[in-house]
């Protein structure tokens, strides 16, 4: 068996090589705007295993200000738009989460700090009277801040109407239902792509282009690539109230179980195989479930069929990816926890730990129950409240990893050519 231990001091020992191997591929082009990126760490391997192109949270994070990330910001920004002086931030619809909001308020804050004038809209379809008479509404946040959200219609409408008030749109909706026709008529450049919403992107098209980057690293330094990465198959056009369906499922599953448990077997592994059945598109946790056995599939009640059946703004899922679990070895205060790496351009900027007080580490814990606890590095230590976490290099590879997979699929995103879904 490699141990967590070996993985670490290998990795280490390669340091040099590995960053110059990044170096280049992040060379290849613009990196995402920002990424979060959840790593799961077993003890006997360290896996990413999900990567959000529109992350909340940065209210959870140990320094959003500290200058280094604001200096970070304002790069981005300016290396895709020279001359930016305004800009316009699109919200998700969140309109009564007030965590969310908070997260809303301090990305503006850091716009603002990195020295940037900065507007928040939304589409606004859940409360219509700022579309049609005040134009805008005033939203409390988890934290008691007021914040003010302008209907982003109007915004662009005056916009196209009459003269350009806007040098840059930040992106922080990961438009699930499609890509507004009016954001598609915009002049204004856009980050994150809205080629890349949970629209048309796959979570299996990012886990291949990933594991591919990550079986070039492991010939590179000589390492099984298992060992920072998930085994994973797809289904699509899948009814999970049907029975057949199911069936697919099951077989499929049982393949999966069987390829796992041979890599357990050739690392020495004792610990019992788990995979995940997800939605292969959209995010918040939603349409996730854990199996521990194959008949799990079969056996699923209708509570369970329910939450796989319907995702966020209850869309169909039609697509699935059965993924490789990573059963988390993480705790803090006894209450199983997994990492979040949290990058702009593909530069730590902070992170944190998702910590379920009602999951354990075999378990979906981006679910009810989840709290966030600080992660700060060492030179942070005497002005955060949080833990600090050794493995943090570590962490970020596989973050960088992440982020350098997501510009590729990006790219091929926008250069399909295939129509996107309208959202009117």
């Amino acid at each position: 068996m490699t141990s967590q231990l070996t993985l670490t001091e290998h990795l280490k020992k390669n340091k040099t090589i590995i960053s110059n191997w990044l170096a280049e591929k992040e060379a290849d082009g613009l990196m995402p705007f920002y990424t979060s990126v959840d790593v799961r760490d077993s003890g006997f391997k360290i896996a990413a295993v999900d990567t959000n192109l529109f992350p909340a949270g940065f209210n959870n994070l140990c320094q959003p200000h500290d200058p280094r990330v604001l200096a970070a910001l304002k790069t981005t920004i300016l290396k895709r738009v020279p001359n930016c002086k305004s800009i316009l931030f699109i919200s998700e619809e969140h309109t009564r989460n007030g965590w969310y909001l908070e997260n809303v308020r301090i990305l503006n804050r850091m716009i603002q700090e990195a020295g940037f004038q900065v507007k928040t809209a939304s589409f606004l379809t859940e409360d219509t009277v700022p579309c049609t008479e005040t134009n805008s509404i005033e939203l409390e946040t988890a934290t008691g801040h007021k914040i003010q959200v302008f209907c982003l219609h109007n915004i662009l409408n005056k916009v196209a109407e009459e003269h350009h008030l806007y040098d840059l749109i930040i992106l922080n909706n990961d438009l699930t239902e499609g890509i507004p026709k009016i954001l598609k008529e915009t002049n204004i450049p856009i980050y994150p792509s809205i080629q890349a919403g949970w629209h048309s992107r796959l979570k299996s098209h990012h886990f291949t282009k990933a594991n591919q980057l990550i079986e070039e690293l492991g010939k590179l330094i000589d390492i099984d690539p298992w060992l920072m990465s998930c085994l994973f198959k797809t289904s699509q056009d899948v009814d999970i109230n049907d029975e057949a369906d199911r069936q697919h499922l099951f077989k499929l599953a049982t393949d999966l179980f069987n390829e796992i448990q041979q890599k357990y077997n050739e690392h020495h592994i004792t610990e019992k195989p788990l995979i995940f059945l997800k939605a292969d598109q959209g995010t918040y946790g939603m349409g996730v479930m854990p199996i521990e056995s194959p008949e799990e599939i079969l056996t699923l009640n209708r509570k369970d069929r329910n939450k796989l059946h319907k995702g966020k703004g209850s869309k169909l899922i039609e697509k699935f990816i059965l993924q490789e679990g990573v059963p988390s070895i993480s705790e803090i205060d006894h209450k199983a926890s997994e990492t979040c790496i949290y990058q702009i351009a593909n530069e730590f900027v902070g992170g944190f730990y998702r910590v379920n007080s009602e999951k354990n580490g075999r378990e979906n814990l981006n679910s009810k129950g989840m709290s966030f606890e600080t992660i700060c590095l060492p030179s942070k230590l005497q002005e955060c409240e949080g833990k600090y976490e050794k493995n943090i290099d570590l962490y970020q590879i596989l973050a960088r990893i992440a982020g350098i997979a997501a510009q590729k699929e990006i790219h091929e995103l926008e250069n399909s050519g295939i129509l996107a879904n309208e959202k009117v």
